[in-house]
């Protein structure tokens, strides 16, 4: 299996034992992806996942650079344009270094 893959999967299950439903994996248009789509309560989160082996060069964080953000903004704005009512959004990122994994509840706005 992909690291890329395995490590949705992780951040995937670790969402879900802190209480939040899974919408969606993969969204992708031709604005970006999103790796993960979901709930928590009435909040639609669009979930980055990144990981990285050591902490070098900045960490699993410094990896969703601005244009990361912009992608994944832009592939939400598509994705909340087919939904007929608009729930309150925000993006966040599971961070996976080594063992550690990192929740980031706003990682970064719109």
């Amino acid at each position: 299996m992909a690291n890329g893959i395995k490590a949705e999967q992780q951040a995937a299950a670790y969402l879900l034992r802190q209480g939040l439903t899974l919408r969606e994996r993969n969204f992708r248009c031709r604005m970006g992806e999103i790796d993960l789509i979901m709930y928590e309560g009435a909040m639609l989160v669009f979930v980055e996942v990144r990981q990285r082996s050591s902490l070098k060069y900045g960490g699993a964080i410094a990896s969703i650079d601005r244009r990361k953000q912009q992608k994944i903004i832009l592939a939400a704005q598509f994705y909340l344009a087919r939904l007929t009512n608009l729930p309150p959004c925000r993006f966040d990122a599971v961070l996976i270094e080594g063992d550690a994994i990192k929740w980031l509840r706003n990682a970064f706005g719109a």
